[in-house]
């Protein structure tokens, strides 16, 4: 059996490394032939971005790199989809898999549907219920084409069946992102940034509807000056949010207010698991920081990770300022924050077994 899995972009890699193990894994213990191969598309291609978190991940080399590197939506889908026909021609997989809800991920299941390949989306069914969101269109579509939807949370099960997704379809399995955290959290002490203590807010921006909109973005760097006269606050900047920036042109900036650049997983994770409080508009940061009962302040208007909200430490603030610097005092007041009320294990098949799950069904119904 052959299984191709697309990954083009750093939520991928978090959560293909578990999925790719797991079936190599499953396959040597069922004594069953398995060829795996791995095609990155080059979505996210600098080494910051790509290269390293490969290492950390300990995941394989990509079999294949389409290099297509940043564009627009369009031009970068319509890129991957003319880069991966070819080689999916070629290779001929009996499935193939997908990740979370980026341009690359919805090219290469519209290629495999249009050539009759089987495809499985890993993270099917999360819904923010905002079609402004590119990432919402990607995941519509292609939950709409795939053959095997594996779940996350409750939640998506029940969007998938509303709409119109047979239930022969739907696996719930977990969130492999977790499969990532529990695996590799041992390893953070040693990757802990040796010039940051305690205590300190974690940030992390990267969304265009953010971070594109200068006036936005010069107000929130003088609300994190502000919250850094309570604690020093960290923020390693994604290059789009640093492009923004050198727009913005010079600004003042406090001392115990800190532009890193990009960090590898294992660093950032290090840091996600010891700070007080973490403002971000990543969806994949709301999961960990619910794993870890770490207070989160999400700038953004909705979740597609409602479980994030209603059994984790997540809180949205959308994009009020005033807000966040109010939801912030008030975790600062409390000491802990949330941090004590959050119940993280509560959330279904947050175990750091996802993939074996995915593995597990896969083998059973490619059989």
């Amino acid at each position: 059996m052959h299984l191709l899995h697309v990954v083009g972009a750093r939520p991928n890699f978090m959560k293909a490394a578990p999925v790719l193990r797991a079936l190599a894994g499953r396959s040597e213990s069922h004594g069953s032939a398995l060829r795996q191969t791995l095609v990155h598309t080059g979505q996210h291609y600098d080494a910051a971005m790509s290269d390293v978190f490969f290492s950390q991940l300990e995941m394989p080399a990509p079999d294949v790199n389409l290099e297509v590197g940043s564009s627009t939506h369009a031009r970068q889908t319509a890129a991957v989809m003319q880069a991966f026909e070819p080689v999916l021609i070629q290779l001929q997989p009996d499935l193939v898999l997908v990740y979370g809800d980026v341009n690359s991920t919805l090219a290469a299941a519209l290629v495999c549907s249009k050539l009759g390949v089987r495809v499985a989306h890993v993270e099917a069914g999360l819904r923010s219920f905002d079609r402004t969101m590119p990432e919402e269109i990607n995941r519509l579509v292609t939950d709409q084409v795939c053959d095997l939807l594996f779940t996350p949370s409750p939640d998506a099960d029940e969007n998938l069946l509303r709409e119109g997704i047979p239930p022969a379809r739907i696996y719930r399995v977990g969130n492999v992102m977790i499969d990532s955290l529990v695996r590799l959290l041992p390893k953070t002490s040693e990757h802990f940034p040796p010039d940051i203590s305690a205590p300190y807010a974690l940030v992390t921006l990267h969304r265009p509807s953010n971070v594109d909109d200068l006036p936005w973005l010069r107000e929130l760097l003088s609300t994190l000056s502000a919250l850094s006269e309570r604690l020093q606050v960290v923020f390693p900047v994604h290059p789009r949010t640093r492009q923004r920036l050198r727009e913005i042109g010079e600004v003042a900036l406090p001392p115990r207010l800190r532009l890193l650049d990009p960090l590898p997983y294992l660093e950032f994770l290090a840091l996600q698991q010891k700070a007080t409080l973490v403002i971000t508009d990543s969806g994949g940061i709301q999961e960990e920081t619910t794993f870890l009962g770490v207070s989160c302040l999400t700038v953004r208007e909705s979740t597609e990770r409602p479980v994030t909200v209603t059994l984790g430490s997540n809180q949205l603030v959308g994009r009020d300022l005033k807000l966040l610097r109010a939801a912030a005092e008030e975790i600062l007041e409390n000491g802990a924050g949330l941090k004590s009320e959050s119940k993280p294990h509560l959330v279904p098949l947050w175990d750091g077994h996802a993939a074996e799950r995915i593995a597990e069904i896969i083998l059973r119904s490619t059989a």
